[in-house]
């Protein structure tokens, strides 16, 4: 079976074993979750350990590539169930309103300022500066 996917016809087939590779890894990360007494979400194991695939060769960016970009532009309506939720509990949520949106902007902008600071040093780290 044929699909038509950026102007580029590709099988079925091909999202299949690259999403299985990206299963896998997520269900190894899991797995490495459930074995360890550590404080680490197994999503974040699974992220680890691709990050080393890939950085390594293990995996080659080309397995994935395709289902990766698939997913990213899916990901919005991923966010549908979550806000649905949202509207489910917003006569309890809109006593707190104040102090999510509060916390929400100043958490954002200490992430954005620290991201930014990390990224300038290790910019200026490998400019040999």
């Amino acid at each position: 079976m044929w699909v038509i996917y950026c102007g580029k016809e590709v099988t079925i087939m091909k999202y299949v074993f690259q999403l299985s590779i990206i299963l896998a890894i997520t269900f190894l990360g899991e797995v490495i979750y459930k074995l360890l007494p550590l404080p680490i979400l197994g999503s974040i194991y699974g992220l680890v350990i691709m990050l080393l695939c890939l950085k390594t060769k293990i995996i080659k960016l080309e397995k994935v590539k395709r289902i990766g970009d698939f997913m990213l532009e899916i990901m919005p309506l991923m966010f549908i169930p979550a806000a649905v939720g949202l509207l489910n509990v917003w006569d309890e949520l809109i006593d707190i309103l104040l102090p999510i949106i509060t916390i929400t902007l100043l958490s954002t902008i200490v992430v954005m300022v620290t991201t930014g600071k990390i990224t300038q040093l290790i910019i200026n780290k490998g400019k040999g500066g």
